[in-house]
C-alpha cells in the first residue's frame, strides 16, 4: 500500500499535469505519459521535494533535467502516433526516455556522461521499461544500425544541426534540435523531404551545450 509520501507525490504529479494543460499542452498522450511517469525518481535527493515543479533541475556532472513544459511542447511538436521508432540524443537522467516510451514503440537514447547513462538505465530497468535502448557514447554521429528513424531529438544545442543526424531520418521523419551558441539557441523543427530537409524555427530557448564530433569540442 502506498505511504504518505507517495499519496504526497502522486497528487503533485497531478497538479504538473494540470498546469502544463492550463500552459497550452493539448496532446492527451504527452499529458497522460507525465502523469504515469514520476519525475521524483530521475532526480537527486536533495531536489527531490521540487520534483513536480515546472522549472529545470540539476541532475550532476555538470547537466539538468529540462523545464517539465519543455519536455512536454518536444513531445507535442513531433505528433508522435504511437508506432514510431526514436532516437533520443542526450539520455541525461532517463526522464524523457521515459516518457517517449510511452509514446512511441522504439527508443535509442544516446548519452556521453557515463554517470547519467548509469543512472538512467538502473531506474529505467527499476521501471520494467522493456522498448528502450541506450548506448553510451556520442550522440552526434547518431546510432546508424537502427536507423532510419522516424523522429529523432537532440536535447542538448550545438552549432548546427549535425548532418549524420538528419542522414538518419527516414523520408517524412522530424528532427527537434536546438541550434545556436553556447548560451543561447532556437529550438528548429526539421523534416525530411527527399534528399533535402524542411526547417521550421520554433521558440528561443537555453540548453547545455551538445557536445561531440558534431558538435562543440569540450
Amino acid at each position: 500500500m502506498a505511504g504518505p509520501v507517495e499519496h504526497e507525490l502522486r497528487g503533485a504529479r497531478r497538479r504538473l499535469v494540470e498546469t502544463l494543460r492550463e500552459k497550452g499542452i493539448a496532446d492527451l498522450a504527452v499529458l497522460h505519459a507525465f502523469d504515469a511517469v514520476p519525475r521524483h525518481i530521475f532526480v537527486p535527493t536533495g531536489v527531490k521535494h521540487r520534483a513536480y515543479e515546472d522549472a529545470p533541475l540539476p541532475i550532476g556532472s555538470g547537466q539538468t533535467i529540462s523545464q517539465p513544459w519543455v519536455h512536454a511542447r518536444y513531445l507535442e511538436l513531433l505528433h508522435l502516433k504511437g508506432t514510431e521508432k526514436v532516437l533520443e540524443v542526450g539520455t541525461g537522467s532517463g526522464f524523457q526516455t521515459a516518457l517517449l516510451a510511452h509514446l512511441v514503440a522504439q527508443v535509442f537514447s544516446i548519452e556521453r556522461v557515463a554517470a547519467l547513462f548509469n543512472g538512467a538505465r538502473e531506474i529505467l530497468t527499476k521501471l520494467n521499461v522493456s522498448n528502450v535502448s541506450l548506448q553510451l557514447g556520442d550522440g552526434t554521429i547518431g546510432w546508424r544500425e537502427y536507423a532510419p528513424y522516424d523522429a529523432i531529438l537532440v536535447s542538448a544545442g550545438g552549432p548546427s544541426v549535425p548532418t549524420p543526424l538528419l542522414e538518419q531520418l527516414t523520408e517524412g521523419g522530424r528532427l527537434l534540435a536546438p541550434v545556436g551558441d553556447r548560451e543561447e539557441q532556437v529550438l528548429q523543427l526539421h523534416t525530411r523531404r527527399g534528399d533535402t530537409t524542411t526547417c521550421q524555427e520554433i521558440a528561443a530557448v537555453r540548453f547545455v551545450p551538445l557536445l561531440g564530433r558534431h558538435g562543440w569540442q569540450g
